[in-house]
């Protein structure tokens, strides 16, 4: 993972690069992000920049032994520790266990979530957990020499997962750091870690991707525009859920959830149920990425009717709907609205038949409305 890969966030990367070539390097940093962000990536490129033989002011060279090790995720320096829990696929108590399975998963997207990397290793619905007995080994990992590199670099993704016991372990280990190490904790939860542990780190806040950087991320893969503009506009910053949903083989959203609001204002009981049959052989993540994209488009309708349409995210193809649909509906009503979809959501997600809710939903809603 190099720094060009990683889209826009332009000033955290030349803060990085600034702090590696000033040797002004805190030995122990906290990449600080929003869910779905660039933390992961991003302490990746800065461990690849940190040992490249060949840097340049913008980046790695992307080409000696080191880089290439780095691209791989083998560099003898490097060393990981991450969450995992009891899984078919693996018979192991520590992270080393799980490294081949962990170096596929990254490699192959670096914007990942927790509960991804447990799919993954097919942890069957257990949490995952960084143990004390992990955190104790830190020092057998790091008590010798580095063999290539200026540093030896341990990253800990997911730290904010540890427990006491594992941060209490960690943070002794931080307090008398090795020589030459650099410890890199990264975390999409960063509330969660001991207060003690956020004062022995240099903090690095990391922001979410804009529309235009998730955009521009995508259309480089086989993307057109107008999925691209959908899916920045309902993955609100979040990579991992961005490319997700780019990869999803759906309808498109916006066209479904206009034939159901109109079906719902003309009272068409007939269609309704034809929709609400279509709902019901939709997986359930699909079932449930329906309702946040009508409640994303329920609060764009509330921003409009207050006269903020400045504020809108919303795509330029679904503005005019989002302005029409605002007229046959009063405050009052959008609010209720939003309360009913909610409430589909928590029945869904408690495995109720999607039809009958989804039916239930559409036959409420279509009281709402303000019909000439």
């Amino acid at each position: 993972m190099l720094f060009r890969d990683i889209p826009g966030l332009e000033n955290i990367k030349a803060t990085l690069r600034r702090s590696v070539r000033n040797s002004h390097l805190a030995h122990a940093q906290l990449f600080d992000y929003p869910t779905g962000g660039a933390g992961l990536a991003m302490a990746l490129a800065f461990s690849t920049y940190i040992n490249c033989e060949n840097r340049n002011e913008e980046d790695a060279c992307g080409t000696c032994a080191s880089c290439v090790k780095m691209s791989k995720l083998i560099h003898p320096d490097f060393h990981f520790i991450f969450p995992i829990a009891t899984s078919k696929k693996v018979d192991g108590k520590t992270s080393e266990a799980f490294l081949p399975l962990w170096r596929s998963f990254l490699l192959e997207n670096p914007y990942r979530v927790l509960p991804d990397w447990l799919d993954h290793i097919g942890a069957d619905n257990k949490q995952g957990n960084i143990s004390v007995e992990e955190a104790r080994g830190i020092l057998r990992k790091l008590s010798v020499k580095a063999y290539e590199g200026e540093y030896k670099i341990l990253l800990i993704w997911k730290a904010d997962i540890m427990n006491a016991a594992s941060s209490n372990a960690i943070l002794k280990i931080l307090e008398e750091p090795p020589e030459k190490t650099l410890f890199l904790l990264v975390s999409d939860q960063s509330d969660k870690l001991l207060t003690t542990i956020i004062s022995r780190t240099q903090r690095i806040t990391i922001p979410a991707f804009t529309d235009s950087e998730i955009k521009s991320y995508l259309k480089q893969g086989d993307v057109t525009e107008a999925v691209a503009n959908q899916v920045a506009f309902l993955s609100d910053g979040n990579m991992a859920e961005a490319l997700k949903l780019a990869q999803e083989e759906q309808d498109d959203r916006s066209a479904w959830f206009a034939d159901w609001m109109r079906s719902s204002y003309k009272f068409d009981v007939s269609h309704l149920v034809k929709l609400a049959d279509s709902y019901d052989v939709m997986s359930k993540e699909k079932q449930k990425g329906l309702l946040e994209y009508a409640l994303r488009l329920f609060r764009d309708m509330l921003i409009w009717s207050h006269g903020a349409g400045e504020l809108l995210r919303v795509p330029q193809e679904e503005l005019t709907f989002v302005q029409n649909f605002s007229k046959t509906v009063n405050f009052e009503s959008l609010e209720r609205m939003i309360g009913e979809v909610n409430t589909a959501y928590y029945h869904i997600e408690r495995n109720v038949r999607a039809k009958m809710v989804f039916l239930d939903l559409s036959l409420t809603v279509a009281q709402f409305f303000q019909r000439r």
